[in-house]
């Protein structure tokens, strides 16, 4: 078994492969124009690179390590986030600027569905635990887009903050966490009545989010403070139990792109303007090293083989 990072250095067009042993960049791949967004198959023999000025989804073989097939549409405006269903069948990939969401079977590589939004700037891409639903950030309508993957329909949209971005469901399913830039909060809203239940001030511009495996945080990755928020989801205190930030951890410039492995003992910050990866450490929640990358990295994804 070999575990390795995947990195895309959006103004390099590239992507390196990085051993997480050894923390050495064992290959550098090139790209279309501008990958920003990536994302592994259940089965870890490809990758999706979200492309977002190239307008081109790269697919690269997992095996080799190189771009195999691009995948293109005339509504392709700077694709960007990308996520798979459950059965990891298919892609979803949300175009920013013509405000559409593509569904890509993953056998064939083809867009089988074109669903849009009609809000602005439909940036992310997120699934709930069980897989019913894809929760869609919708940056300049300062709400969120609901699609239904076995109707494959848009069945609702709510309002959050302002220039929501960060976004993912708690393990348990009952919680869908939000982190807003345009005010530098994070909402916590319950996926059933859509109620804001929590609001909380996190680091400044916080562009992505996601949990450890067991639930127990919420890592916020904060562009402009170069932080990430560490959110405790059921922290005790004097009685009561709520999401309360227990940490904010200083990283690189522009933390941007943030991934855990798979037991989540290591979280890794891709950091935009030190061309750099931090590790975190999850037991001591420190940052144990940084090593380099190439120019801008962002998006970020571990593949173990």
């Amino acid at each position: 078994m070999k575990d390795y990072l995947i990195v895309l250095n959006k103004d390099e067009d590239t992507v390196s492969i990085v051993d997480t042993e050894t923390k050495e960049v064992i290959k550098t791949v090139e790209t279309s124009y501008n990958p920003h967004e990536v994302v592994v198959t259940l089965d870890g023999k490809k990758t999706y690179i979200a492309c977002s000025l190239g307008n081109k989804v790269d697919i690269m073989d997992n095996e080799s390590f190189e771009i195999v097939k691009r995948i293109e549409h005339p509504d392709f405006n700077f694709p960007h986030g990308v996520g798979l269903t459950n059965d990891g069948k298919k892609l979803y990939l949300a175009s920013t600027y013509s405000e559409k969401v593509f569904i890509i079977n993953t056998d064939t590589d083809e867009i089988e569905k074109v669903l849009p939004t009609y809000q602005d700037k439909s940036h992310m891409v997120s699934f709930s635990p069980n897989g019913e639903k894809v929760y869609v950030p919708n940056i300049g309508s300062n709400n969120i887009s609901v699609i239904d993957t076995k109707t494959e329909e848009v069945i609702n949209h709510f309002p959050v903050g302002p220039g929501p971005e960060g976004i993912a469901v708690h393990p348990k399913g009952k919680e869908l966490y939000v982190a807003n830039q345009g005010d530098d909060t994070l909402y916590v809203i319950d996926t059933e009545t859509l109620e804001v239940l929590h609001k909380r001030r996190v680091g400044g511009t916080p562009v992505r989010l996601l949990f450890t495996p067991d639930g127990k945080y919420a890592l916020v990755a904060n562009r402009e403070s170069g932080d990430v928020s560490i959110i405790e989801t059921e922290h005790e205190l004097k009685g009561m139990v709520r999401p309360w930030e227990v940490k904010r951890l200083r990283v690189g410039v522009w933390a941007g792109g943030i991934v855990l492995d798979p037991e989540g003992k290591y979280a890794y910050v891709a950091n935009n303007k030190t061309n750099d990866v931090s590790v975190i450490n999850m037991t001591t929640l420190k940052e144990e090293e940084r090593f380099d990358v190439g120019i801008h990295p962002d998006g970020i994804a571990y593949l173990r083989l």
